[in-house]
């Protein structure tokens, strides 16, 4: 792949229609992708993806437990958006929410055992429609190259400090 030309990185030229090509099947192909996975965690687990990210972040963090203000920041959501959902999580018996005891006015969001439960029984369901959906429609280097562009486009989106 050939760098952008500095013109282009400025975003003083507007896209070609070779470009706006890939990008509409680059749009529209992930949107697809993330439907189908959606619909097969739904479908296997009864979790929405939503679930799942707040789940997986719960179980891999120390004491399966995040300040609220972290776990947005982990998974990429409004602090507002979280707490609706945390909201009905908590009401599923997933998570429970309790004050922080060294942040004043702090929430702390835990993981409770019914919680991880439902995440262990959803993992293998999804990893392996990650392997269908994914992998199994790549090379293992077009894997690769999806990770390289992945990577691109964070270290891009991030230095434009937009989220």
């Amino acid at each position: 792949m050939t760098e952008a030309t500095p013109a282009r990185r400025g975003g003083r030229q507007l896209p070609t229609s070779d470009e706006l090509r890939i990008w509409r099947d680059f749009i529209e192909t992930t949107a697809a992708l993330s439907s189908r996975l959606e619909s097969r965690l739904q479908n296997d687990s009864s979790l929405s993806t939503g679930d799942y990210a707040v789940l997986l972040a719960l179980s891999e963090a120390e004491g399966q437990a995040m300040r609220s203000s972290a776990l947005a920041a982990h998974i990429g959501w409004e602090r507002s958006r979280l707490s609706h959902h945390l909201g009905r999580m908590e009401r599923r018996g997933l998570i429970r929410r309790q004050e922080c005891a060294t942040v004043p006015r702090g929430a702390e969001v835990l993981l409770t055992p019914a919680g991880a439960e439902a995440f262990r029984g959803a993992t293998f369901p999804h990893l392996r429609a990650i392997r269908e959906l994914f992998v199994d429609a790549l090379t293992p280097d077009q894997v690769l190259v999806a990770g390289e562009i992945a990577a691109a486009l964070r270290v891009h989106l991030d230095a434009l400090g937009e989220k």
